[in-house]
């Protein structure tokens, strides 16, 4: 009687979509250790030169991928959002259903959420809410003239721990690997934030932070990884600060570390060498992830991209760490070939293999190549 009671109630249980069970993916750590490379992450905005193609499959083309909960069917349970502490039950399976299906797709895929502090849109939350900061005549102070968006008080307690609370909603709803924090730097209100939110969604959730081109120590032990959103990229002094931070950012995240750096086009998206010099700095600096994309200031949405042929290289993982060469420049031998770096004001860099090797910019098959500054290149063994 107790057997039959006990199965009765495990059938009940099961039932109920309320409790269903949450879509199993690999560990985390097994996601970004079995990734091939190239590795390209999504900021927001998916890659718009692929017409036709699902925005499912476009999200799954990347390694990794950050937006708004909503972006993927995951609603907050209070209107306006800013008000939220948690996520829409009614929401949840939605959601997990549209993770399963990009896991289909790209098995390998870190999702996360981002969680809005420093900033939001007027609709964020009632326009006379003691969360908006405020200037000394009262008014709300703007954050992002682009937006526009206005300044939050991120310095609160009391706000602090209701972005926690949102991102604890987020991961547990099984949806979301983590979350990522926009606008960050070190000072104490965002270290008192950050420490929060590690307290709430827990050890093992990855923490992404958009650093740009800039370190933090202080809370360098909280969070998983930068996105680097190098908005600076013209001058030799730019591209070693963003070596420097990327560097910085591997030997010194919290692990599993899913380090994002970012840059931007200067002329068009057809700037190919930018987009080489970009991915070639990430795989020889890193185990990161890689974006070129339109530079902000464009009518157009931001982080707006292309997706290149050169990033459906496939190079297999890395067979030891980069080498950095006085001239700034750098090499790393991966299972199927390797990648080499030219920073920008140097000279043309020559390279020379023992057997040929192909080169996924020109298609030329040879021994020797050559590398122009500013440039980067992989070379495939036959």
């Amino acid at each position: 009687m107790r057997v039959s009671s006990l199965l009765l109630l495990c059938v009940a249980l099961f039932a109920c979509p309320a409790i269903a069970a949450e879509p199993q993916f690999k560990p985390i750590e097994d996601r970004i250790a079995h990734r091939t490379f190239p590795s390209v992450f999504m900021a927001w905005a998916t890659a718009t030169n692929l017409p036709g193609e699902d925005r499912l499959e476009n999200v799954a083309r990347h390694d990794l991928a950050f937006h708004a909960p909503g972006a993927f069917g995951l609603r907050w349970n209070r209107r306006p959002s800013g008000l939220a502490d948690g996520v829409d039950p009614a929401s949840i399976d939605g959601a997990r259903a549209t993770r399963a299906k990009l896991n289909e797709l790209n098995p390998n895929l870190i999702l996360l959420a981002e969680i809005r502090y420093r900033d939001a849109f007027d609709n964020f939350l009632p326009s006379d809410h003691p969360h908006w900061k405020r200037d000394d005549q009262g008014n709300r102070v703007v954050g992002w003239k682009e937006g526009p968006a206005y300044l939050l008080d991120y310095a609160s307690a009391e706000f602090q721990q209701r972005v926690a609370d949102k991102a604890a909603a987020v991961v547990g709803s099984g949806v979301f690997d983590g979350v990522m924090l926009d606008w960050w730097r070190d000072d104490p209100e965002r270290l008192a934030l950050i420490k929060k939110v590690r307290d709430a969604v827990g050890p093992k959730a990855v923490i992404l932070v958009n650093a740009n081109d800039r370190q933090t120590p202080e809370s360098a032990p909280y969070m998983n990884g930068y996105f680097m959103e190098c908005w600076r990229s013209k001058t030799r002094q730019d591209w070693d600060r963003m070596a420097a931070t990327l560097r910085f950012a591997e030997q010194n995240l919290r692990e599993p570390r899913v380090n994002c750096l970012e840059t931007w086009y200067e002329h068009s998206r057809q700037d190919l060498h930018r987009m080489r010099a970009t991915t070639c700095l990430v795989l020889t600096h890193s185990d990161g992830y890689c974006l070129f994309s339109d530079p902000n200031e464009l009518p157009t949405g931001d982080h707006r991209h292309d997706w290149y042929p050169f990033w459906d290289v496939e190079l297999g993982r890395p067979l030891g760490a980069g080498e950095v060469a006085a001239d700034g420049s750098a090499r790393r031998r991966f299972e199927q070939g390797a990648a080499v770096y030219n920073p920008i004001g140097g000279e043309p860099l020559s390279i020379e293999f023992p057997t040929p090797h192909r080169s996924a910019a020109t298609g030329k098959t040879a021994r020797r190549h050559t590398i122009a500054p500013l440039d980067g290149d992989i070379f495939l063994t036959p």
